[in-house]
């Protein structure tokens, strides 16, 4: 296909061709393959100077290539079009992978300045390619011709995606409308960069300050001393700092026993960019939602999201709209219900006080020990990070699909807290690598992700290097990384969409792996998440950090009966999130909002998600998932997947669970397929029907018992 989507921190970026420039291999890393095993980032060759002169020079050489696939004198072929689009891009890949994993993982003002004056460049030359007329003449010429061309079935998918992927992108509008389209979409990239940088610098000024061992009170030594070393970092020693992640409740809210303190660091995080400073998001994503609408109208389509769904799983809005009403009612019934035990719970300790949102967690665990005698306290010493790496992560892959890992220290990495590891497939031979960034930092976005360095390739004969990237509690030194469950399930999540990329099996890198609708590709993830939980699984890596003892048989057995606990408000504030996506984009161009907090209020009130005390997991100030990470109408893709998720788990328990049998078929038919395929086809071909709701109402607590 013409182009490899990266979802970076800004934009979605082309890969496009490659042919020779002035820059010297010597002086830019980035002009020649990496000597390294797999092609691995030079991380020990690459400086901060090294990105602009090789974006511009990679940049030039796309431009370069296309004009000469647009202008072959040849009649039209898939070798010399579709092909030939395929192979370019070698350089402007190299680059844009790293970058834009630094700019969101490990940036700094440098690469800050870089991004925000080259994501316009980079978006206007996608725009080059797709709206180029000739080009889409030849792309055009072999889709109409493919049924006579002999091709193989996945080279029938690349002319099939290639050719809708140039539609959608504008190029059978008129030369006047594609130039308004252009105009656009460079506006709409230079927005997303100015979101992001916005957002991370709000969320490390929100970082809640602790004067007083006093506002403490309730955490743990090992986060107590996490925050003093987070204050000390920011040179405000003899204080103690909490910093925020990039969702409306924070972890330390359900340790700390102050409510005024409790209450000061959820209002830091609800308000962090609607402050009325130059961190403000308000006016950018106004603008974004805007542009957006007059795109899709554009493009023929009534509004963002239509436009956006046209090649999902969902297809349309009023698809997802009937999918999500189905979780409403019971999310909401579910929640009220643990809310009225959360407020009893508060009444019995003598809390002379209603509950509130930043009440919520610290209650809920409360509730949690007198139901199910379970404290999170008494968990996480069974959790470090590393034995469930090893022992559970990388064991349940182990046992299903008889892959293993071996660290590397010969490679080099982009910050010191970074591990590598070498995977092998069951017959000794080598997938891939897979890096691993777990501790927060100031300089990282929030959340989780997976992301690629490089792509799977028969053509290119490269194979797959991945990331995974999460922002768990870095400890004191000399202290142990020890983890929530949260957490757990979060290295399980992430590592199953690396699973997607390192099991990757395509011979077109642009189909390959992870290169699939957003309502498809966290399904792996979310299918992954239910081996944390196996019996045999949690059995191997739940071990006390100090003893090596297993984990008692009487707490296993409490965190699973736990395991339904709280999902109202966890299927909540998710639900809440997906439906505020798509209500900002379903809107008109001449009915686009003015007020972000009015608009949001009467969203979540429209589609019944406004529950009490359980607030969407991101504001629309700061949800960076549709705003500046690619999840544009597409963050019910999370449920979504849920629900091709637990109907395959409930397929694996039903066949005998946790089996190399098993796991070959989920390899063979769902995480090695890529998007070689439609979606509907390929969940039939692994499950023999179309998915079930079912499993996934009875999975997160919400059937009825």
């Amino acid at each position: 296909m013409v182009c490899h989507l990266i979802v970076g921190a800004a934009a979605v970026v082309l890969i496009a061709a490659v042919p020779p420039t002035a820059l010297a291999a010597e002086a830019n890393p980035f002009e020649r393959e990496s000597a390294l095993p797999f092609n691995a980032p030079e991380f020990d060759k690459i400086k901060d100077a090294d990105f602009q002169p090789a974006l511009e020079a990679a940049m030039a050489r796309d431009r370069a290539e296309i004009d000469a696939i647009a202008n072959e004198a040849a009649s039209p072929t898939f070798a010399n079009t579709i092909l030939a689009l395929e192979k370019s891009g070698r350089m402007l890949d190299r680059v844009s992978h790293v970058f834009f994993a630094l700019t969101s993982a490990n940036t700094n003002e440098a690469l800050d300045k870089v991004e925000a004056e080259e994501t316009p460049k980079l978006s206007a030359l996608q725009d080059a390619t797709y709206l180029n007329p000739k080009l889409f003449a030849r792309v055009k010429a072999v889709y109409e011709a493919r049924d006579k061309l002999g091709l193989d079935p996945e080279s029938q998918q690349l002319v099939k995606l290639t050719y809708e992927q140039f539609a959608h992108a504008g190029a059978s509008l008129s030369s006047a409308d594609q130039a308004k389209l252009s105009t656009i979409n460079t506006r709409l990239a230079t927005l997303s960069t100015q979101f992001r940088q916005k957002l991370l610098a709000a969320t490390k000024a929100g970082g809640l300050v602790v004067e007083s061992p006093a506002g403490l009170a309730g955490l743990s030594p090992g986060d107590v001393a996490a925050a003093a070393q987070a204050a000390k970092a920011r040179g405000l020693a003899g204080k103690w700092v909490i910093p925020l992640q990039n969702t409306t409740q924070q972890p330390a809210l359900q340790s700390l026993a102050d409510r005024a303190t409790r209450q000061t660091l959820f209002d830091h995080s609800w308000d962090r960019t609607e402050k009325g400073d130059v961190n403000d998001t308000r006016a950018t994503l106004l603008e974004m939602v805007k542009l957006r609408a007059e795109k899709a109208r554009l493009l023929g389509f009534p509004d963002y999201a239509s436009y956006k769904l046209d090649d999902q799983m969902a297809k349309t809005p009023a698809a997802v709209d009937a999918f999500v009403r189905q979780l409403v009612g019971p999310t909401r019934a579910r929640a009220a219900i643990e809310a009225a035990d959360i407020q009893a719970q508060v009444d019995k300790e003598g809390g002379s006080f209603k509950l509130a949102p930043w009440d919520w967690e610290r209650y809920s665990e409360e509730v949690r020990k007198a139901k199910y005698d379970l404290d999170e306290a008494e968990i996480k010493p069974y959790f470090e990070l590393d034995a469930v790496l090893s022992d559970g992560v990388f064991y349940a892959a182990n046992q299903l699909y008889g892959v293993t890992f071996t660290e590397r220290h010969d490679l080099p990495v982009y910050q010191s807290d970074v591990k590598v590891f070498e995977v092998f497939d069951k017959d000794g031979s080598s997938l891939g690598l897979i890096y691993f960034d777990y501790f927060k930092r100031d300089n990282k976005q929030g959340g989780a992700w997976m992301g690629n360095f490089v792509e799977q390739s028969k053509l290119l004969g490269q194979k797959p290097v991945v990331y995974n990237v999460a922002n768990f509690t870095k400890p004191a030194p000399g202290e142990p990384a020890l983890i929530s469950f949260d957490d757990v399930t979060t290295m399980f999540h992430e590592f199953g969409h690396g699973l997607h990329g390192l099991f990757a099996d395509q011979t077109y890198g642009s189909i390959s792996g992870t290169s699939v609708a957003r309502d498809f590709v966290e399904f792996p993830s979310q299918f992954n998440e239910h081996w944390a939980l196996d019996s045999k699984v949690l059995a191997h890596y739940a071990r006390h950090f100090k003893t090596g003892a297993p984990m008692p048989t009487e707490l296993v057995a409490k965190i699973k009966r736990s395991s339904k606990f709280n999902k109202g408000y966890d299927m909540g504030e998710v639900i809440a999130a997906a439906q505020l996506d798509m209500q900002w984009h379903e809107v008109a161009p001449d009915t686009a909002p003015t007020d972000v907090d009015a608009f949001e209020t009467a969203a979540l009130a429209k589609t019944g998600t406004d529950f009490p005390n359980v607030p969407p997991r991101y504001r629309s100030s700061y949800f960076q998932h549709i705003f500046a990470g690619g999840y544009s109408a597409g963050y019910y893709a999370y449920l979504w997947t849920q629900m091709l998720a637990d109907d395959s788990f409930a397929w694996f328990t039903a066949h005998g669970g946790l089996t190399r049998e098993n796991g070959q078929r989920f390899r063979d038919l769902i995480l090695s397929r890529g998007h070689t395929e439609d979606y509907g086809p390929m969940f039939r071909a692994f499950y023999g029907r179309d998915p079930d709701i079912g499993p996934m109402l009875t999975s997160r607590g919400l059937a009825r018992e």
